[in-house]
């Protein structure tokens, strides 16, 4: 049997100062997250190894994750950050590639107002240093975006990209079919796999596991249990609901399952699509 793997996991100290987006209001978010942190919940949901995502716009963070691999067995990899416009992109991909632990870089689409900023040419030579180093570039999108995505995806199609947290539906709002035909769209005409987390923080404090069913519902018919893959998005999911909540609803979901294709969602299309 393969691994469990949590495939979306953030660590962060603050003392660093590069997380702007935290602030002393987010109670549950505002301390350092590390691997003393998680540890019982991986242990209480039979979480073997995770995927460590940056949560801020620096190389820096890039290092800080690198080395908490280096330091901990239960860090299989690490999806970074890079300025993809620097002149210098392509040589600091490929100095930060120098350590095998780097699997993915991801800049942060979501927080850039031009919704077609991906498009830029200025980011093509970055676009193929992934390609080239065959690593995963992860799309960080919400609806709006997901028409640039299609043709971002188009113009690379071999570039191995896994889009985050279902492109974050609006799921508080009851949004549902802009997103879903989207999506759909994606999965069929392109090869992007699709991370499973994120969804009880769009649904938002009165989420519930049957509010979560059609949009999961909907990526397990689109993606296949091939393409999914599961991600906590700890500690960031703690601001609505906890570990074990998100573990126990995704796996309400998905119980009709084969066990061979929850083995996949649950860690084997991870271990395939990271090299892990």
């Amino acid at each position: 049997m393969s691994d469990r793997i949590d495939a979306h996991v953030h660590f962060w100290r603050l003392a660093r100062g590069d997380y702007t987006w935290i602030q002393p209001g987010q109670t549950a978010l505002y301390r350092d997250f590390g691997a003393d942190d998680i540890r019982p919940h991986l242990d209480a949901a039979g979480i073997d190894r995770i995927l460590l995502v940056q949560a801020a716009a620096t190389v820096a963070e890039t290092e800080f994750m690198l080395a908490q691999a280096d330091a901990h067995d239960m860090v299989a990899g690490v999806v970074g950050w890079i300025d993809m416009e620097r002149a210098d992109a392509t040589a600091t991909l490929a100095r930060l590639a120098g350590n095998p632990n780097l699997k993915g870089i991801r800049p942060m689409i979501q927080d850039i107002a031009q919704t077609d900023w991906m498009l830029r040419d200025t980011l093509t030579p970055a676009y193929r240093a992934v390609v080239e180093r065959d690593l995963v570039f992860e799309c960080l999108v919400k609806p709006p975006h997901l028409p640039h995505l299609h043709d971002l995806l188009a113009r690379h199609p071999d570039m191995r990209a896994v889009i985050c947290h279902g492109a974050k539906p609006d799921i508080a709002a009851g949004a549902f079919a802009d997103w879903a035909g989207h999506m759909a769209r994606l999965a069929a005409e392109t090869k992007a796999d699709c991370k499973l987390s994120g969804l009880i923080t769009e649904a938002g404090p009165d989420w519930s596991a049957g509010g979560l069913r059609r949009y999961v519902d909907h990526l397990l018919d689109r993606f296949g249990p091939d393409r999914l893959i599961w991600g906590s998005d700890w500690p960031v999911l703690t601001e609505t609901a906890g570990y074990g909540d998100w573990w126990r609803a995704v796996n309400a979901c998905l119980a009709d399952l084969s066990a061979d294709d929850t083995a996949k969602i649950f860690g084997g299309n991870a271990a395939r699509v990271y090299k892990l």
